[in-house]
């Protein structure tokens, strides 16, 4: 599909739009909360809460995940060309919305800021009856909504959350993840790095400063300490930090050969930008070019960028690239409503809803429990990155991990990563306990 000639059909609607014609607000009066379970629908539509980050550092992964929502639910509802409903290997779902009724939907903007994200998932779940609430581009918002969902009785579906404290010591019943992890991509990215950059590496990383890029600093460290790199410095920087100077200037004069840089969305840009600005990528230290290396990245980044990103590792959830059945499918809808590709947000989000719902056609009821039950251990495939395990153990996806460098000569402007090593999910796996924590018991009620 050649998205450079695609129309741009259009944004989202507006949040007002959006809520437009949903159903009645519900309010928790005795007699809801003597429901069966928190939100039970009693009328011809069900309600999903869609919390994205609309303002903020990630908010172009926000953007992109309300497209995607907005694509699933038609999909669900029967309209547009069904997408990955036509190769998703449970035949569930049949395009007639969920046990027989509408799927409609609310938003809300979780800032990039846990208070904020926890005050709006309330809201759709208090006052717009939400059934499960799904979404965010940080993992302090999921961990943060997460725990709100548990509370309140209802399911999370984690939209982009990369830290291992999601499914690991945060993890909780009602909470699932269908994004990879920073285990994984330390377990994917570090062979990569081990050939293209050799073990004698001294390594110097600026860290998002909260559980996001503290997980994935811990990681990158473990996986590249073990192939013999030596961490010279790890420096935490403030989220939505923009200007990235002040620490990379010591970067320079630090013995370091290679540079993390454990930041994502806009954050993961300006430092990127900034350290090529400063010469880095030119720069020999310890009789070695210097590298950079960012260990999640995605195309919406890659396009932030620029120049800045050709020759730079990093890993990735999903690819639009990716040619399997159910990718081309994904890729085909939204490029036909949108314009332009999918990015790894919006596709990880699409995932989220599709599966959530069929889990509910499969159980025959949207109670949590029940719901909850037949995600766990369930396996399913025709969705991208081949056959995935929905663990019961800790509600982690279990997949290929795609480890991609940004392109030299790319041929369009969304042509910008090139898939360089598919990790196989047996590489990927590890024990359940290894990241603490305890799921407890669902919660279904109000």
């Amino acid at each position: 599909m050649n998205f450079d000639r695609l129309n741009r059909r259009g944004f989202l609607k507006s949040s007002a739009a959006v809520g437009a014609g949903l159903a009645l607000p519900t309010i928790f009066t005795s007699a809801s909360r003597a429901q069966d379970y928190c939100n039970m629908p009693t009328g011809d539509s069900v309600v999903f809460g869609f919390n994205v980050p609309q303002t903020g550092a990630y908010a172009d992964e926000g953007a992109d995940e309300l497209r995607a929502y907005e694509l699933a639910v038609e999909h669900l509802n029967g309209e547009g060309d069904g997408g990955m409903l036509n190769t998703f290997s449970s035949k569930a779902l049949g395009g007639n919305g969920v046990l027989g009724k509408k799927v409609t939907f609310v938003t809300g903007d979780t800032q990039t800021k846990s208070d904020a994200a926890r005050a709006s998932a309330k809201r759709m779940i208090e006052n717009d009856g939400a059934l499960m609430i799904t979404g965010g581009s940080s993992s302090g918002v999921a961990i943060a909504v997460q725990g709100l969902c548990q509370e309140a009785g209802v399911i999370f579906m984690a939209g982009l959350t990369h830290s291992n404290d999601t499914t690991g010591k945060d993890k909780r019943a009602n909470g699932f993840r269908h994004f990879f992890n920073t285990e994984m991509t330390g377990a994917a990215l570090a062979p990569v790095l081990k050939n293209a950059f050799g073990t004698d590496r001294r390594a110097y990383h600026l860290t998002a400063d909260y559980t996001w890029g503290w997980s994935q600093e811990g990681s990158i460290k473990k996986y590249t300490e073990q192939l013999g790199w030596e961490t010279v410095e790890a420096v935490r920087t403030p989220l939505g930090a923009g200007d990235f100077s002040q620490f990379i200037t010591p970067v320079l004069n630090s013995g370091a050969d290679v540079l993390v840089l454990n930041h994502y969305g806009k954050d993961m840009v300006n430092s990127l930008t900034q350290a090529v600005q400063f010469g880095l990528r030119d720069k020999q230290a310890n009789g070695k070019d210097f590298q950079i290396v960012v260990p999640l990245f995605s195309r919406l980044m890659a396009q932030g960028a620029g120049e800045s990103i050709k020759g730079i590792y990093g890993s990735t959830n999903w690819n639009w690239s990716l040619e399997d059945d159910g990718s081309a499918a994904f890729v085909k809808s939204f490029g036909e409503k949108y314009g332009f590709p999918p990015s790894q947000a919006a596709h990880t989000c699409y995932c989220q809803a599709l599966l959530y719902a069929d889990a509910c056609e499969r159980a025959g009821t949207f109670k949590p429990s029940e719901v909850g039950k037949a995600l766990e251990g369930f396996e399913f495939d025709g969705l991208g990155n081949g056959p995935v395990l929905y663990r019961a153990a800790d509600h982690q996806c279990f997949k290929d991990v795609l480890v991609v460098q940004g392109k030299e000569a790319p041929s369009s402007k969304f042509d910008l990563l090139e898939v360089v090593e598919v990790t196989p999910r047996a590489q990927v796996e590890y024990a359940a306990e290894e990241l603490g924590g305890e799921l407890g018991p669902y919660n279904d009620n109000c």
